[in-house]
């Protein structure tokens, strides 16, 4: 991946009047928090789609998503059964922005002998993705796939398609898993970054195929660079859960986004952030022992 992305800042300049102090706005607290998930509003996800990182600063757990990028995630399954990644290094790590790694040269110009795989930038959602509705804005729609963010086209566009379905992409918040690229949209092979902070210029033009529901605290400890001076930060170990040794296997659990305690989560934000609501906003609880 050897993208240039800056991040734009805007200034404001603010202006004050000598002849009357504004009035302080009433402070209005945020709702409480939804009381703690039951038992039933809890999922187990499908070990063959967790991906274990042992990093030497902790341990990083990525649930992937084949339902919006399955080349990328069968590449990453395939790679991790192969131990490809162990050892490899964070070569490339910007604050505010991402960690980068899965080259084994550790300078962005490697990748594995596989092909390269394809872009998987959109998704078509259909009635049978699990799609939850965060935020209706009448043309677009906001909402999540399993643990990952997403925005669709208007659902009611459905009927209108040849195929029933609506383009979607990734939103691009922290903790999402991206494939990285040089400038080929095809060129994804094996190196990818872990998002540190949310980042809207890369949706819809890098593949996005999971999101950390556990260590995001381990994602904004890697040491920072571009390049990252030695020594870096590494991965030691990266499996899926479902090849680790019984004795070895963390017992994983996330939120279902269908349950009533993310839905009434969602309320709760929404209603907290007023008109800056995002879905980047809405944490997604999880547990692994």
């Amino acid at each position: 991946m050897k993208p240039v992305l800056c991040a734009a800042v805007a200034l404001a300049a603010l202006s004050t009047s000598a002849l009357a102090a504004p009035k302080k706005p009433a402070i209005v607290p945020p709702p409480p928090p939804a009381a703690r998930p039951t038992a039933g509003e809890w999922r187990t996800p499908d070990p063959n789609d967790v991906l274990v990182i042992d990093a030497n600063k902790g341990r990083v757990v990525v649930e992937m998503v084949p339902e919006v990028a399955p080349l990328f995630v069968a590449r990453m399954r395939e790679l991790a059964l192969a131990h490809f990644f162990d050892g490899q290094k964070f070569f490339r790590v910007i604050e505010n922005f991402m960690d980068q790694t899965g080259d084994p040269q550790n300078t962005g110009t490697g990748g594995s002998d596989k092909p390269n795989v394809p872009a998987e930038f959109t998704f078509r959602r259909g009635a049978d993705l699990p799609f939850v509705l965060a935020a209706d804005q009448t043309v677009a729609e906001v909402g999540f796939v399993k643990s990952l963010p997403v925005m669709t086209q208007s659902w009611m566009l459905s009927a209108m398609t040849k195929d029933q379905k609506v383009a979607g992409w990734a939103l691009y918040c922290p903790g999402v898993a991206g494939a990285a690229r040089d400038s080929d949209p095809d060129s994804a092979n094996s190196q990818f970054f872990l998002m540190r902070a949310g980042y809207p210029s890369l949706e819809k033009r890098y593949t996005a195929w999971g999101r950390v529901i556990a260590g995001q605290d381990v994602v904004k400890a890697i040491k920072v660079g571009e390049p990252v001076a030695e020594p870096m930060d590494r991965m030691e170990r990266v499996r899926l859960l479902a090849d680790l040794p019984e004795g070895e296997r963390p017992k994983v659990r996330v939120i279902d986004p269908k349950s009533g305690w993310f839905k009434a989560e969602i309320e709760r934000v929404r209603r907290m952030k007023g008109a800056d609501f995002s879905a980047c906003d809405i944490e997604i609880p999880s547990e692994v022992k």
